[in-house]
């Protein structure tokens, strides 16, 4: 069995910390991914080829790869250009993910012109499209992603508002209703229950971030509430 076999039906973790945020340390980031493998997790989701490399010296689990990067000429940021993709073939991740929504990459370039490059340079390397509609979804698995996510649902001005656990998760539904490629539940998957119940309805794993791994988040969660009797 692969190890990308082995995340199906499984937690993958998602292990990043930007360069504001107090965590960001790839040495920290290693530790991070060390604590979920010995929470159970089955894979790490992970953000620069620096802290992948570091994560592969202290896990042996599959890696959804990205690189968060800003472009002045694009609202794409996750893996948005092939400086980004060699970045992480060098790495060996297991599945590199990237932006998959219908905004115009660097240069003005469309997704189906920057994925058949990739496609022709990479052949055998596996691709996760970060989704933010049904329809992207859909025209991702058409153009042949090995992994569909809803990973950018209420990230994007056309997704605006949207939630992608409202009403039992719908917009997953549909999306597992109209794509042939495995489906990768994440985005504000934000508590157990959420986690088994997109396993429940389908999908080939689930990725957790922040309600893990991002404790200055957990610990606002928190202080929102008790400010609410003060």
């Amino acid at each position: 069995m692969s190890k990308v076999e082995d995340l199906k039906g499984k937690l993958i973790v998602s292990c990043q910390a930007l360069n504001y945020e107090p965590l960001h340390s790839s040495f920290i980031m290693g530790r991070m991914a060390l604590a979920a493998k010995e929470g159970g997790a089955s894979g790490i989701r992970a953000n620069t080829w620096e802290d992948i490399r570091e994560i592969t010296k202290v896990v042996d689990l599959p890696i959804i790869g990205i690189v968060k990067r800003d472009y002045e000429d694009s609202q794409v940021y996750i893996t948005p250009t092939m400086k980004e993709i060699d970045e992480l073939v060098s790495v060996n991740v297991e599945i590199i993910a990237m932006d998959a929504t219908d905004q115009l990459r660097p240069g003005g370039r469309t997704l189906k012109q920057f994925f058949e490059e990739v496609k022709m340079k990479y052949p055998n390397q596996l691709f996760m499209a970060d989704c933010s509609t049904v329809e992207e979804a859909i025209y991702a698995d058409e153009l042949g992603f090995d992994f569909i996510g809803s990973t950018l649902v209420g990230y994007t001005k056309h997704s605006e508002g949207m939630e992608i656990s409202s009403d039992d998760f719908r917009m997953l539904r549909e999306i597992l209703a109209k794509v042939k490629h495995p489906v990768i539940a994440e985005g504000n998957i934000n508590t157990p229950n959420k986690a088994r119940r997109v396993l429940e309805l389908g999908c080939y794993s689930v990725v957790v971030g922040s309600a893990i791994t991002r404790p200055q988040l957990i610990t606002k969660s928190y202080t929102d509430e008790i400010q609410k009797i003060q």
